[in-house]
């Protein structure tokens, strides 16, 4: 077995045995990136003599037992719009394509206090507006089980990179079902924590009340163990709540009696036959553990995605107003006045999908369209949540696919928005509730594809997710990823 092989869990307790050195992980790393991201393009920028230099220090305090923690001394990808301090930070978008944060997420922070070490930056939609990291301003990445697939989005260059061993885990932001729809395309586990569960601070906003920092990782103890480490309250957020249980702690507990809900809506027309048949087998074995099967009819499903792309936009649009090249990031070199300088400025600096989602939010935010749109959409907002609460006054965990299809042709979708927006059916009500939601592998389809399983839980209530998402990795017995062309 190869370093790159490990888990990160396996690295970490590998370096604290004194058995593989934080240097070596991190320049096994870095020749799998050297190796492979040429082709894939996972990352916007890389880290290596800052990771190699942090890798020192990291390895000193280890040996002194000032870092104990799981993940100690494991390299890690940091997603593209989450703050790093002095470090290129982009949304892989040309309107910041010069700006370094004077600070650092609280994320971020606490990584580098568990002891991790940053690669780099990964690729992603612009501003995380997309679901199949096509729309960079840095490139598209490409799905390391078939590179003439998208990645999913918008962290597909996180999942990416964990699919393809060019760092040990990483960070995704999920706004809409940003990390489990990518996590699903790339055979790796994924989770959006209740929202809340991670400070926002140092996350370049998109949608405010719907974006979420989440883990990838290689497999669900990864992912809790990640979880655990970048979970804190944080009082520069006002969003943040204070978490009293460790993730890591849950993912062993039994899952007997455990009340599982299939909702009828999301295996209705739309859904690829092969990755309903896989879900469904994979909800039959937790029943023979002792689970507690059910079907139900959740509704309001069919106005998820419209509510979504209401608010979302909405508050785009508003988020991204300061980027008008006047205090950072690009500025149009030739214009003529303060006005025109707005104007060429976010007409050349923002791509298309940017551009249609910041107008759609200017409509729905306009006088005379305010009630029409933006209000609708906040009160169905309210009924989705409300729909949840019944479900989960009944239900454990609701299961369902992560995805309606499996990894899709490069530039399949992107010709279509409509098309890409419906590819978020199954994970943007997630966000609308706040509820916390887990993509794990569960088999291929017949093209050698990645097929992932949703897993929903009431807020708070992770560990119903993950025990039930450790089981589900059990049964499934998932391969790593074989990069195409190796």
């Amino acid at each position: 077995m190869s370093l790159n092989d490990l888990t990160a869990l396996e690295l970490s307790k590998k370096i604290k045995d004194k058995e593989v050195s934080v240097k070596e992980a991190v320049l096994a790393s870095f020749e799998q990136i050297e190796k492979y991201d040429e082709q894939l393009n996972c990352y916007v920028t890389t880290l290596k003599e800052d990771a190699l230099k942090r890798s020192e220090e990291v390895q000193k305090r280890i040996d002194n037992n000032e870092l104990t923690g799981l993940l100690a001394g494991v390299p890690i990808a940091v997603k593209d719009n989450i703050c790093t301090k002095d470090v290129l930070t982009t949304c892989s978008s040309k309107i910041l394509e010069n700006y370094y944060p004077t600070f650092s997420a609280t994320a971020v922070e606490n990584i580098e206090k568990e002891g991790m070490i940053v690669l780099g930056k990964t690729n992603m939609d612009e501003f995380a507006m997309g679901s199949t990291t096509e729309t960079s301003h840095y490139g598209i990445t490409r799905n390391p089980w078939n590179t003439d697939r998208v990645p999913g989005g918008s962290s597909g260059g996180s999942c990416a990179a964990v699919a393809a061993a060019e760092c040990f885990t990483a960070l995704g932001s999920d706004t809409g079902g940003s990390i489990r729809q990518p996590s699903s395309f790339c055979g790796v586990t994924g989770m959006k924590p209740t929202y809340g569960t991670v400070s926002r601070y140092g996350l370049i906003a998109y949608g405010s009340s719907l974006d979420q920092i989440g883990p990838v990782g290689k497999n669900v103890a990864d992912v809790a163990a990640l979880a655990d480490v970048i979970s804190s309250y944080d009082k520069k957020d006002s969003t943040s709540v204070k978490r009293e249980y460790a993730f890591y702690d849950s993912i062993n507990e039994d899952i007997k009696g455990l009340k599982i809900g299939i909702p009828r809506d999301y295996f209705s027309e739309g859904l690829n036959e092969e990755v309903k048949q896989a879900v469904m087998n994979s909800v039959k074995e937790l029943e023979k553990c002792g689970a507690i099967v059910e079907e139900f009819d959740l509704s309001l499903v069919d106005y998820a995605i419209p509510a979504y792309y209401v608010i979302a936009s909405a508050e785009a649009s508003s988020n991204l107003s300061r980027f008008d090249g006047v205090k950072y990031g690009f500025r149009a070199p030739e214009y003529e006045g303060l006005h025109n300088m707005y104007k060429k400025t976010r007409s050349e600096g923002f791509g298309s999908e940017v551009k249609r989602r910041i107008m759609l939010g200017s409509f729905v935010l306009s006088s005379g369209y305010y009630d029409a749109y933006y209000l609708k959409a906040l009160r169905t907002k309210a009924l989705i949540k409300e729909s949840y609460d019944k479900a989960f006054a009944k239900y454990d965990v609701i299961i369902g696919p992560a995805a309606p299809t499996t990894a899709l042709k490069i530039g399949e979708s992107l010709s279509d928005p409509i098309k890409m927006y419906l590819g978020d059916i199954y994970t943007v009500s997630a966000n609308l509730a706040g509820l916390p939601g887990i993509s794990v592998p569960v088999g291929l389809d017949k093209a050698g594809l990645p097929i992932g399983v949703q897993i929903l839980g009431d807020c708070f209530k992770e560990n119903n997710i993950l025990k039930t998402a450790k089981k589900i990795e059990e049964i499934a017995a998932f391969g790593k990823c074989q990069i195409a062309g190796r």
